[in-house]
């Protein structure tokens, strides 16, 4: 009976589709649409298209080694693999579970920009930081449910989010017609070099890393060895088709200067030339559900991988006190750690540190397979991980060259975070002797 009960809390393949694309859409075409826009310029939907072209290329890695070895801690399971238990395995883990809390921060914020913009809630501008916190807060209680009740959410936020980007997109397209020129621009590109393409790349691989959420989730999900890889494959599919279609929608109903005007709620502004103030209201109701969604299921993955990392003793924990399981408690700082974020860092800084986080830790991880991993064990293609660390070195660089000029202090907050979090964990290690 407790075979069949642990079994029927299992994650399906439509649940772990479900999961991915709830992080993915929540995060990315809500938030990062006017941010890759501010970037790139008119070039944004190209940007959008290779940003998902990185993404699908650097899965490879994470597939392949999770088709050997999945496990609830996917990201930590590949590093400890290729790096064993040492601190740059646990570093490089942290900062994979560190770079999804700042994208919890980023899709918290989204939510309260959106919600700012609807005429059912007046909220001041003051406000945002406090309103994002709160749905942290209420994102962690609908964590403490089972895996079932999380899965049902999952598909019922997908849903509406679905028919309503569907339906903004389409709308849009019949409304504007279709401009082949939102593609590749004639005009206003004299502004925008190739650091401005690549760091809109950099910010745009964030829209897409949802599927990391399915393979730190690898352990749940049933027959994982054939389920993960699909997974993660349909759900890369099902957001680069999204993403473009409601990308070019969004083009052909606002110009550049009116999506970078306003970028924090681009597709609320979007829809009004075809729909008027109550597409605007729809849309913001999808985005809600989007970007609430997108934080319950990062949050659900966040856990699973720290929990692991806990009891492989890779990183230090205390109760507190506090009732409950490790996976209670971790909610509980991965809570704390997110609303944090949410009340120091606006959209721009939060998106940027984590694309930071994020790509390090993704070339520690193309290195690592290619270095030590197990061939026998893992079969891959070399010259893949080869074009997937130069590829994210490009990009990371074209991102790091731009926020020097423009905000240094973030550079500096991003290499104190990483670094302080790497000499946390080898005094750690050495402590325990591991």
């Amino acid at each position: 009976m407790s075979v069949n009960n642990k079994d029927k809390d299992k994650i399906t393949l439509s649940g772990a589709i479900a999961m991915g694309t709830g992080v993915m859409i929540g995060a990315g075409i809500f938030t990062l649409t006017g941010e890759i826009a501010n970037y790139a310029g008119p070039y944004f939907i190209i940007a959008f298209t290779l940003a998902g072209c990185v993404s699908a290329l650097t899965s490879y890695t994470y597939v392949k080694m999770s088709n050997s070895y999945p496990s609830s801690g996917g990201v930590a399971k590949i590093l400890t693999k290729v790096y064993g238990n040492s601190s740059i395995a646990a570093w490089g883990a942290l900062l994979m579970l560190f770079s999804m809390i700042i994208n919890q921060s980023l899709v918290a914020r989204t939510f309260a920009n959106y919600l700012s913009r609807s005429s059912f809630l007046t909220i001041s501008s003051s406000s945002i930081p406090y309103v994002a916190t709160a749905l942290v807060i209420f994102s962690f209680f609908i964590n403490i449910l089972s895996n079932q009740a999380i899965q049902k959410f999952q598909f019922i936020g997908a849903f509406f989010k679905a028919i309503g980007l569907f339906l903004l997109a389409i709308g849009g397209l019949a409304a504007s017609g279709v401009d082949i020129n939102a593609i590749i621009p004639q005009s206003e590109v004299d502004n925008v070099s190739i650091l401005n393409i690549l760091g809109s790349i950099a910010v745009g691989v964030l829209a897409f890393k949802g599927f990391t959420t399915i393979t730190n989730s690898g352990g749940e999900i049933t027959d994982p060895k054939k389920n993960i890889g699909k997974a993660i494959k349909y759900t890369i599919i099902i957001c680069i088709s999204v993403y473009l279609l409601v990308t070019f929608a969004v083009s052909n109903s606002l110009s550049i200067n009116e999506i970078i005007s306003a970028k924090n709620y681009t597709l609320a502004e979007a829809a009004r030339p075809t729909y008027g103030e109550f597409g605007v209201n729809i849309t913001i109701f999808v985005a809600l559900i989007s970007t609430f969604t997108g934080i319950v299921a990062s949050m659900f993955a966040v856990s699973r991988m720290l929990t692991m990392l806990t009891k492989m003793d890779l990183v230090p924990h205390k109760h507190f006190g506090l009732p409950g399981n490790i996976q209670k408690h971790l909610l509980v700082y991965i809570t704390v750690i997110t609303a944090l974020l949410t009340l120091v860092f606006n959209v721009s800084r939060i998106a940027a540190m984590g694309a930071f986080f994020y790509l390090v830790m993704d070339i520690l991880i193309h290195y690592g397979v290619f270095k030590y991993a197990n061939r026998k064990e893992v079969h891959f293609n070399s010259l893949l991980l080869i074009f997937s660390i130069v590829i994210d070195v490009i990009i990371f660089l074209g991102l790091f060259w731009i926020k020097i000029e423009e905000d240094p202090w973030l550079i500096i907050y991003s290499i104190a975070g990483m670094s302080l979090i790497y000499f946390i964990e080898r005094f750690y290690l050495k402590k325990v002797n591991i």
